[in-house]
């Protein structure tokens, strides 16, 4: 598929600007441009963006209903009522549920402090009738749910009547009708006025204990701030915004990811062989992630909780290998599904040259997968993509979509058709009867067809800046190296370099030859760059013939202990237009 790359233009005033702050950064002025086209346009912002401080966080108090739950959470410790800590079985809930654990241990006995995470398998996403007679058989008044419970209205009401409150700490989009909590923490509540809506739910858990450090009158937030790791992991995984207040406690949660992470992170650090590296975005959604969420995927997320709470390092080690062991086998799954999976869309779904999505069923497939391979098919096809399996009587699911599409809004439109549904614009949970998946898969297509544009199925690159190899220079990427840390609307910059040329050493790799290890010249300096074109052999022959061509790329730097090794990492080719 042919791609597209968009030169990012600015505005007459925005190149004005541009040149003031080049004279931030005589040496690279290709920054000044990267940072203009991240909103950052005045000394001011340069500085708070280039230099994250904790003090940039907002006031927890600006969420709606902060002070009902802290006030909620500081009866139930002072009347020594027992707690429940409730999440979700993914890396955001398990993280979320282990750091307000971990912090409330501080203030409340043992013996009345509990968590649960629930069974994928036998109870499903949220709160479950299961869990709460649980926690009346054990005597807990109050649940504290996170990365849930905006939509368990059935559930809360029901725990309500048996004398069971909760705090709700979630960050999915909610509906107009809300649980009957004792207070709900939500930036995305219409009438809320938090002013970053960003947050994972971690992040809201986080807040709800800043808010609740600040009511009595903890001005050293140490202990609380030593937790930043965890939520670090939680925005890396759950693929939110690195803006605003994510991208300031990403910043510290990384160093203290780097310098001195949670026991449990350290074993699974250890394990992936990272433990000389220096940590970033990447490695949390490629290695530290996946092993977390596997627990949940293939056996309990009770497991992740236990090991990012573990104060004992031999005990930390051993579940992470048995965590470990279950990604292995996640693994496994997910290769075979995915394979399955394409090749039901080749044999049956209609060709991908138009604006249809993609929306498969298999009874048999593992239900903790099939987020996994959405994700894949979706990137695969660039079509939004549901992926559907049998559990508990049900076909139930995941959506991945395309960038700038709403698959929430698509899924939300065949409500009628469901039994249950929540997520977030990029990627939705449902539920639904067998029955129903026909006319659904009919529906959700018409909704996809009407509403998506044609670039949005097209593979395509926003290009930040063009440069010349002489300009990757120290001064260069030791600025780069200021915006971290990247991610979702703080991607790394990606740039074009036009007529270079194989150095006349480039080579096919890979296990059949599939992906293109480069070393390349361009036409301004003698310096040779290398890189790597994942999956795009079809371009060897043209390249090995010395030929001129433009590549787009990311700059990707590995840092081990004191050496570091710089490769761009192509995301496409094609020859230049005097070739």
């Amino acid at each position: 598929m042919i791609s597209k790359w968009n030169y990012l233009p600015l505005t007459s005033q925005e190149q004005q600007i541009v040149k003031q702050l080049e004279q931030e950064f005589p040496n690279c002025p290709a920054i000044a441009r990267l940072l203009v086209l991240r909103g950052i346009k005045t000394p001011e912002d340069v500085k708070a963006f280039l230099s994250p401080s904790l003090s940039q966080l907002h006031d927890p108090y600006l969420m709606k209903d902060m002070d009902k739950a802290v006030d909620r959470l500081n009866r139930a410790l002072g009347a020594k009522e027992k707690i429940m800590i409730f999440g979700d079985y993914d890396v955001d809930g398990t993280t979320a549920v282990a750091l307000v654990y971990k912090y409330l241990q501080n203030f409340c006995p043992k013996s009345k402090l509990e968590f649960y995470i629930p069974t994928r398998d036998d109870e499903g996403y949220g709160i479950s009738q299961q869990c709460i007679e649980h926690a009346e058989a054990i005597g807990v008044t109050l649940i504290i749910v996170l990365d849930c419970g905006i939509k368990a209205i059935e559930e809360i009401t029901y725990a309500k009547e048996k004398g069971i409150d909760f705090i709700v700490c979630d960050h999915h989009v909610p509906d107009d009708e809300l649980p009957p909590a004792a207070a709900i923490l939500n930036p995305k509540q219409v009438d809320c006025k938090y002013p970053f809506k960003g947050l994972s739910g971690c992040g809201v858990g986080y807040k709800f204990m800043q808010g609740f450090a600040q009511s009595n009158g903890f001005n050293n937030m140490y202990e609380l701030d030593s937790m930043l790791d965890l939520l670090a992991v939680s925005i890396a995984a759950d693929i939110v915004p690195i803006t605003d207040e994510n991208r300031v406690m990403a910043y510290y949660g990384l160093r203290r990811l780097n310098n001195n992470p949670n026991m449990g992170l350290r074993s699974i650090i250890r394990l992936c062989n990272l433990n000389n590296k220096e940590l970033s975005i990447s490695d949390i959604i490629f290695k530290i992630g996946p092993r977390i969420n596997a627990a949940g995927r293939m056996e309990s997320g009770q497991e992740s909780v236990e090991l990012l709470v573990s104060r004992n390092s031999s005990q930390a080690y051993e579940l992470s290998k048995r965590i470990d062991r279950y990604n292995h086998n996640r693994k496994e799954l997910d290769r075979q599904i995915t394979l399955e999976a394409n090749e039901i869309i080749e044999r049956h779904i209609q060709k991908l040259d138009d604006k249809k999505p993609i929306v498969i069923y298999d009874r048999n497939w593992h239900k903790g997968i099939i987020g996994i391979v959405a994700s894949r098919l979706a990137e695969l096809y660039f079509r939004p993509s549901v992926v559907l399996t049998f559990s508990n009587g049900f076909a139930t699911g995941s959506s991945r979509s395309v960038k700038g599409f709403d698959v929430y809004a698509a899924i939300k439109s065949c409500r009628d058709l469901l039994e249950n549904f929540g997520g977030h614009t990029n990627a939705v949970g449902l539920t639904l009867k067998e029955e129903n998946i026909p006319e659904f898969r009919r529906r959700f297509s018409e909704y996809v067809e009407k509403h998506i544009d044609d670039e949005q199925v097209t593979p395509s690159f926003d290009i930040d800046a063009e440069l010349t190899f002489a300009e990757i220079n120290n001064d260069f990427l030791k600025s780069m190296r200021l915006f971290n840390p990247f991610g979702p609307e703080n991607q790394k910059p990606v740039f074009v370099s036009r007529n270079v040329k194989d150095y006349g050493t480039s080579k096919l790799v890979g296990r059949n030859l599939e992906h293109i290890k480069l070393e390349l010249v361009d036409g301004t300096s003698n310096r040779i760059m290398n890189g790597i074109a994942f999956g795009m052999p079809e371009h060897f022959e043209y390249i090995s013939a010395g030929k001129p061509f433009d590549i787009c790329y990311v700059i990707e730097e590995t840092r081990h202990r004191n050496s570091t090794t710089l490769q761009l990492q192509v995301k496409a080719i094609r020859p230049s237009e005097d070739a």
